[in-house]
């Protein structure tokens, strides 16, 4: 009977568990949308090609579905439109996670590309925090996507999404390998973090809230 009814309360959660948001500033105008019980579809489209295919690659390992449509001030600069995107993404996921009770909280995945090994660990403690120990050898650009912008999303990300974040590269040489794991990574330790667990009554936490 217990088990039951908590299997029905997860179910009911599922069918909650998606948000839209709009950004619109002087600089940049991003819509997305965020169904984290989707089936890993990715529709994407920020005028970034390299950034777009990252995201998508995202989406479908991390077995959620995004649709993100961007128009920035890429003629300038893609600082603003990649920093805006992560904002964004941010706000999606504190909209979906606003009741976290039955979730597992910790997601944690390490991905190999070829030579490279991506380590990503989380905690959707409601505390924002970023430790990014990445280095991209040789060239910092791929065709013309700045590789260092990747930290920015991500501290954008987890500043808006009360997120722990770490991420850690193991090794690595080929820069579009190094970025591709991580995003692959991420996707799937967040997957793994917002999975319901049958076994817990409320939050994962001695504080009973997060």
């Amino acid at each position: 009977m217990v088990s039951g009814l908590k299997s029905k309360i997860r179910k009911m959660s599922r069918k909650s568990r998606s948000a839209e948001y709009k950004r619109k500033t002087a600089e940049t105008v991003i819509s997305g949308r965020l169904d984290l019980d989707g089936q890993g579809v990715g529709h994407v489209k920020t005028g970034m090609p390299f950034l777009d295919h990252m995201l998508m690659v995202m989406s479908k390992h991390g077995f959620f579905s995004l649709s993100l449509r961007a128009q920035g001030d890429l003629e300038v600069d893609f600082h603003h439109t990649v920093e805006d995107l992560g904002i964004v993404l941010g706000e999606l996921l504190r909209r979906v996670l606003v009741e976290k009770g039955g979730i597992r909280r910790f997601g944690h995945a390490a991905v190999p590309m070829d030579e490279t090994l991506a380590i990503v660990t989380l905690d959707l403690s409601g505390r924002s925090h970023l430790v990014y120990h990445v280095e991209v050898p040789r060239r910092q650009k791929i065709r013309d996507f700045d590789v260092t912008l990747v930290e920015h999303f991500f501290e954008a990300l987890v500043n808006h999404s009360g997120m722990t974040l770490h991420i850690n590269v193991s090794y690595g040489k080929n820069p579009h390998h190094i970025l591709e794991a991580i995003f692959k990574a991420f996707g799937k330790a967040l997957d793994q973090a917002t999975q319901f667990d049958e076994r817990l009554n409320g939050v994962l936490s001695t504080k009973g809230e997060l």
